[in-house]
């Protein structure tokens, strides 16, 4: 297998006459973390779904894995991919233990029925609960769990087939300073772990990149505006580009900020 885990070719995905990604080149290999930074309509959510299989271009070619989309025999393809949305999370039945909805990803199913899985695949299951400080709520419902609690148990989910290509849309949002504090501090050291898969992280806000990351992808109007290392791609003037405003962009211990230029000048 070559280093090259994922390559967009000339990918457009166009719906109802609208291009909602045009011409995009983009190459992510096995030791990157990479994140996705865009306003809303960008495109971010499209882009993933291509990268974890679950679409295709409407033009260029994608190759995941060593393989072809399009030619690719996905059922052999998707349990190598990690992927954790919000809208597999909707899809995980309220009542589902904790356990079990990271154990199900084995057979890549959202809801226990009638599989049979080994003990090593609960031993797995239990290690990785652990990992994300989630063993004490195993025996829970998920249903129960508040917004933090089933951002990591869906991260776990994601990790449980040790995938070789880990894809979050997202993780952080909609929570709260602290429980985005703790996820982003778990997510920057799974990162840091060079036995970590590559990774591709969706988000809105500059303050939710974990340390561990390596490069940015910056996304306006289903374009790339500038891919690369992050210390060197992340800049005010790009991220100025990107959103359509003055942004002032500033970093400490390896984690970064970014805010209207005004509102840096008064402070």
């Amino acid at each position: 297998m070559s280093n090259t885990v994922l390559s967009l070719r000339s990918v457009s995905v166009v719906r109802d006459g609208n291009a909602i990604l045009d011409a995009a080149d983009w190459t992510v290999t096995a030791d990157q973390r990479w994140v996705i930074l865009g306003p809303n309509g960008a495109g971010k959510t499209t882009l993933v779904q291509l990268a974890a299989a679950a679409s295709h271009p409407t033009s260029g070619g994608v190759t995941i894995l060593d393989e072809e989309l399009g030619k690719a025999d996905l059922a052999e393809l998707k349990p190598r991919i990690g992927y954790a949305s919000s809208a597999l999370a909707k899809r995980i039945p309220k009542r589902e233990t904790v356990l079990d909805v990271v154990l199900t990803a084995a057979y890549s199913v959202t809801g226990r029925w009638n599989e049979e899985y080994e003990a090593i695949d609960t031993r797995r299951a239990r290690r990785v609960l652990a990992e994300w400080k989630l063993d004490a709520l195993a025996d829970r419902a998920f249903g129960t769990l508040s917004d933090g609690e089933q951002k990591r148990v869906q991260i776990a989910r994601a990790v449980m087939t040790d995938p070789e290509l880990l894809i979050l849309d997202e993780p952080a949002a909609s929570l709260d300073l602290g429980a985005r504090e703790e996820l982003v501090t778990l997510l920057g050291g799974y990162a840091s772990d060079s036995r970590s898969p590559a990774m591709i992280m969706v988000t809105h806000h500059a303050e939710e990149i974990p340390t561990g990351f390596t490069h940015v992808l910056l996304l306006k109007n289903g374009k790339i505006v500038a891919a690369g290392p992050l210390e060197e791609t992340l800049t005010s003037e790009r991220l100025t580009e990107t959103f359509g405003l003055p942004i002032e962009v500033s970093s400490h211990d390896g984690r970064y900020t970014a805010r209207a230029k005004a509102a840096a000048e008064e402070a």
